[in-house]
């Protein structure tokens, strides 16, 4: 098996979108000494990737501009490349949108020390995002930062949310979950709720106009309900190393002293 996918718990049930392709990713990957047939071209896009080794990555060719000029994507053995590839199955349209803008921005602007705003969020949206369809109370609670609205008071309406983590460096980090990783939250306003109408609805609506706005909104994924059993306890949101309030209210309260929470 691939180094490290043996600790991948998919009970987690910030896997439970992931489980049922990667389980069968796993087995195909115990199976074989590479990234399988059974993976290549699995999407039903009009040109799917195929997955190749890292060493095919030869001198002189950038990693995104190999992925968009011969379609494959260098993968190297590791957790990390393993929830890359399960993301290009389970979003290829998007994940081919993503490579597309990178190798625009990289045509138009070359290889700088710094990427610029749009390719940074580029990189952000594709190693950390996570995708949330939910209701106008709880984006707005999220983007001021209202701890207490969001997780304690409105805590029932996450019934009406879902969040998917798309970010395979995210999903990496989260194989040995800690309180502090938070993702790069991306609103998505599709109106279905299945997946494969959300991978056509991003590809599509994904602008660099949209990017260099920085559209994301910071989660500690830990605090969703029901995704760790430490934040049944209001007072786990009280942690303002992790729970950070918005710098016009730390402004306001020098003394960063944390406001009960009422119970559950």
């Amino acid at each position: 098996m691939a180094h490290g996918l043996e600790a991948i718990d998919w009970e987690a049930p910030w896997l439970e979108p992931w489980r049922l392709p990667g389980e069968v990713l796993v087995q195909a990957i115990e199976n074989s000494t590479d990234y399988p047939a059974e993976l290549n071209g699995v999407s039903a896009v009009e040109n799917p990737v195929r997955f190749v080794p890292q060493s095919e990555l030869t001198a002189g060719w950038n990693y995104e501009q190999y992925i968009f000029e011969k379609g494959c994507v260098p993968t190297r053995d590791g957790v990390h490349d393993f929830f890359n590839a399960l993301c290009w199955m389970r979003f290829p349209l998007t994940k081919a949108r993503l490579n597309q803008l990178q190798v625009a921005q990289i045509s138009k602007w070359g290889i700088r020390e710094q990427r610029g705003a749009i390719r940074d969020a580029l990189t952000l949206f594709d190693e950390n995002a996570a995708l949330l369809q939910a209701p106008d109370a709880l984006w707005d609670a999220l983007l001021e930062k209202d701890w207490e609205f969001l997780f304690v008071r409105q805590r029932s309406l996450w019934n009406e949310a879902n969040l998917v983590l798309f970010g395979h460096a995210l999903l990496e980090k989260l194989v040995h979950p800690r309180k502090a990783i938070t993702a790069h939250v991306y609103r998505v306003t599709c109106a279905s709720e299945h997946l494969v109408d959300w991978d056509g609805w991003l590809a599509r609506t994904i602008q660099p106009e949209i990017l260099a706005s920085k559209p994301f909104a910071n989660l500690p994924v830990l605090g969703v309900p029901g995704w760790w059993p430490l934040n049944s306890d209001p007072g786990f949101y009280s942690d303002e190393s992790v729970f950070r309030s918005p710098r016009s209210r730390r402004a306001q309260n020098p003394t960063n002293s944390v406001l009960p929470l009422q119970s559950l």
